[in-house]
């Protein structure tokens, strides 16, 4: 089934970003229709948005007025896509204004609507943006958080629009939650604050070797997406990771547990719910070299002694600062002598103290670095749920599925 895209495109500097975007669609086999503002096409030209999209472009309500395109446009789309959106775009569209095909076309669109705002840090801190980003998310729409970095000139801050292809993977989720029948709401984590950790921890033993995990931070990195794309303000703790940042996500960057620690008790104060992915080292040596270790002559190995590292989900599930928080952990479990798999899972979700607990096999190196996963949710209520062999953005949208059920009870 072909997918209905509308691509609209505000005036900023970011519109030239928006033909990478375009790309993505038009070679996914998406029907793309751009939708310019006048503005937009003083940066990026007519010419380029029909030679890239296969299609006309105008952003007059009076072109082809027979085929009445101010209504059709957005009454046959599956999604609408905006970005660059500006402060501009964004206050017209929170207040209802239609003086353009574009604005005409967010207020007849019934389909899920995705902004991406691109503007300097100032407008994006303003109040009024602020009011009207509220007020947007409030009925329903995605408004993803800018990215930070270099702006205009040599501004640098908070208003970056997001990397294409993260946009892409984001509005893919907004899509897929669309379509699936039992989604009754695709943005149900509008106006929470989530805080997801993800990657592996590292032990320094010297300035060049450390202890660490083969934890590759793709499950982490699919939660954060999937949350930004129901509509959740979404803090992701990344330990060691070599991923893209995820569109709409704020990155918060640490190597040692101890790291890890203080910037997920940080960002959990605030949060609705917290999902601990990352791989934390469970153990650190107790002394750091401050030299590079070095072989010795008759071949002996040097003896190093290791400390227990705190335990992170421990702390914030039986210490809570947030009354009502759903805490959710994750155990990567091989099976021993002691138990299976999930009699190890179980004894774990008590041991910890969390509301939820993703148990996977890892058995033989499975799931690291892999783009799939398998694996049980288990509940602090009794409630068990198989995620079958199937991608980590799946498994992902599961777990956040069980977060909102117990937001609900």
């Amino acid at each position: 089934m072909t997918v209905r895209v509308v691509l609209g495109v505000s005036g900023g500097i970011a519109a030239y970003k928006s033909c990478e975007l375009l790309r993505r669609f038009t070679e996914s086999g998406h029907d793309v229709t751009v939708v310019p503002t006048a503005s937009a096409l003083e940066f990026v030209g007519a010419p380029t948005w029909a030679a890239l999209s296969g299609k006309p472009v105008s952003s007059e309500v009076w072109h082809d007025v027979h085929a009445v395109p101010h209504v059709q446009i957005g009454q046959h789309a599956d999604v609408v896509v905006v970005a660059p959106a500006t402060a501009d775009l964004l206050a017209k569209a929170a207040h209802g204004l239609a003086d353009d095909l574009l604005t005409n076309t967010l207020l007849t669109a019934r389909c899920p609507v995705v902004f991406a705002p691109a503007m300097h840090t100032e407008m994006w801190e303003h109040p009024a943006t602020q009011a009207n980003v509220a007020t947007l998310r409030q009925r329903g729409a995605v408004v993803i958080e800018p990215a930070e970095g270099r702006l205009t000139g040599a501004d640098t801050g908070k208003g970056r629009l997001p990397d294409p292809a993260e946009i892409f993977e984001l509005v893919r989720g907004v899509l897929d939650r669309g379509a699936d029948p039992s989604s009754v709401n695709p943005t149900d984590l509008a106006g929470r604050k989530v805080v997801v950790s993800a990657g592996g921890t590292r032990e320094y033993l010297d300035p060049v070797r450390f202890l660490g995990n083969r934890s590759s931070g793709l499950q982490g990195y699919a939660l954060a997406r999937a949350a930004a794309s129901r509509g959740a303000h979404v803090t992701l703790v990344s330990a060691n990771v070599s991923l893209p940042d995820p569109a709409g996500v704020s990155v918060v960057r640490v190597e040692t547990t101890a790291q890890l620690r203080e910037a997920v008790v940080t960002a959990t104060a605030t949060a609705d719910a917290v999902v601990m992915a990352a791989a934390p080292a469970d153990f650190r040596p107790t002394a750091v070299s401050d030299a590079k270790i070095k072989k010795s002559d008759d071949g002996s190995a040097p003896a190093i002694e290791l400390e227990q590292n705190p335990d992170i989900l421990a702390e914030i599930s039986h210490d809570r600062s947030r009354a009502g928080a759903v805490i959710v952990g994750f155990a990567a479990e091989t099976g021993d002598a002691s138990g299976s798999v999930l009699d190890l899972g179980r004894a774990k979700l008590a041991r910890k103290g969390c509301d939820l607990l993703v148990v996977n096999d890892v058995s033989g190196g499975a799931v690291f670095g892999s783009e799939d996963n398998e694996a049980v949710v288990l509940g602090a209520d009794g409630a068990s749920v198989e995620v079958p062999h199937g991608s980590k953005t799946a498994l992902a949208h599961v777990i956040w599925d069980e977060v909102v059920r117990r937001f609900a009870d």
